[in-house]
C-alpha cells in the first residue's frame, strides 16, 4: 500500500486517545521484520531512521530509506517513514524527496533560545513540503550522556516552546532513558497528564526500550501519543544473531540474519499488540 503520512496516523491516535508506535530501523532486516509485524497484528506503524543509521550507511541517506520505502509499500499495513533525531538542517529539509512523511529535528544541544530558533525556522520550511515535525527542549535523558533518566520536562517552558516553534509535536523527558538495555525506567505519569494540559500538540516518548509495559499502557493512558523504540529491537536482533552463530559454521549470513530479523519481527509485534491502535477506518 502507499506511504501513509505520519500525520494521519497521529490524527486517528490523538481522536483515540491512543498511540502510535515508531520502529527505529538500522539495516534492511529491520524494516522488513516491522512490515510482517504489522501486518501480523493488523497495526499501522512508523518505520524510523535515525541521523545516526544515516552516518552509518555512509553519510547517504538515500538507500536505506528508499529500501524502508519500498519495504512499506509492498506492506498490506498502512506504514509511514520517519526522519529521526537529525540534526543537520540540509538533511531534515530532504525529508519530501526521500518520502518521508515525518521528521524529529533535534536542536537539542543548542542553547535554549536557538533551539526555538532554528526549530521554528525548520518547521516553517518543512511545513510547506507538507511535512509533520516532532521536536524537544533539551536532549531526552540518556542520549550521549547529557542528562540521566531524572531530567525531567517542565509543562510551561514546553506550552511557550511548541508555541514559539509551530511544531506538530514535543519529545518530553518524564523519566526514560535512551540506549537502555533492561526495562526498569519509571515514568512520571502526573508530569505526562500535566503536559498534556499544557500542551495543544502530541506528546512523544522516546527511550521506551527501557520502561516496562505496563509503565508504557498507563503513559498511553495519562497522553503520549507516539512511543519509539530502537534498542528494544537491537537487543532481540543481537541476541538471536548471537545464538544461530552458535549452532552455524558456515559462512552464509543468511542465515544468522534471517534469525535477527524473525526475532525483530516477534518483538515488534509484541509491542503493537500491546500499545498500537486498531487501524483508521478507509
Amino acid at each position: 500500500m502507499p506511504l501513509v503520512p505520519t500525520a494521519s496516523l497521529m490524527d486517528h491516535a490523538v481522536r483515540e486517545g491512543s498511540a502510535v508506535l515508531a520502529f527505529n530501523i538500522v539495516t534492511l532486516e529491520h524494516a522488513e521484520a516491522i512490515a510482517r509485524a504489522c501486518e501480523a497484528a493488523n497495526s499501522p506503524a512508523i518505520i524510523a531512521v535515525s541521523h545516526n543509521a544515516v552516518r552509518y550507511h555512509g553519510d547517504d541517506p538515500a538507500p536505506l530509506l528508499a529500501a524502508a520505502a519500498a519495504v512499506a509499500r509492498g506492506s498490506g499495513a498502512p506504514l509511514a517513514l520517519h526522519l529521526d533525531h537529525v540534526e543537520d538542517e540540509d538533511l531534515v529539509l530532504r525529508a519530501r524527496e526521500l518520502g518521508c512523511g515525518s521528521v524529529m529535528f533535534d536542536a537539542s544541544r543548542l542553547p535554549h533560545e536557538q533551539n526555538i530558533a532554528r526549530t521554528a525556522a525548520v518547521t516553517a520550511r518543512l511545513h510547506e513540503d507538507g511535512i509533520w515535525v516532532e521536536a524537544e527542549l533539551g536532549e531526552i535523558g540518556g542520549k550521549d550522556g547529557v542528562h540521566s533518566a531524572t531530567a525531567r520536562t517542565d509543562p510551561a517552558e514546553a506550552a511557550d516552546y511548541v508555541r514559539a516553534t509551530g511544531v506538530d509535536a514535543l519529545a518530553v523527558a518524564v523519566g526514560s532513558s535512551h540506549a537502555m538495555t533492561e526495562r526498569n525506567a519509571s515514568l512520571d505519569q502526573d508530569l505526562i497528564a500535566a503536559l498534556r494540559d499544557a500542551v495543544d500538540v502530541p506528546l512523544v516518548l522516546h527511550g521506551s526500550s527501557g520502561v516496562p509495559d505496563q509503565d508504557l499502557r498507563s503513559a498511553i493512558t495519562h497522553g503520549m501519543r507516539k512511543i519509539n523504540f530502537g534498542t528494544h529491537l537491537s537487543a532481540a536482533f543481537t541476541r538471536a544473531v548471537r545464538t544461530a552463530l552458535d549452532d552455524y559454521t558456515g559462512v552464509d549470513p543468511r542465515r544468522y540474519l534471517a534469525a535477527g530479523r524473525d526475532a525483530v519481527a516477534a518483538a515488534t509485534e509484541q509491542q503493537l499488540r500491546l500499545l498500537a491502535p486498531e487501524p483508521a477506518a478507509p
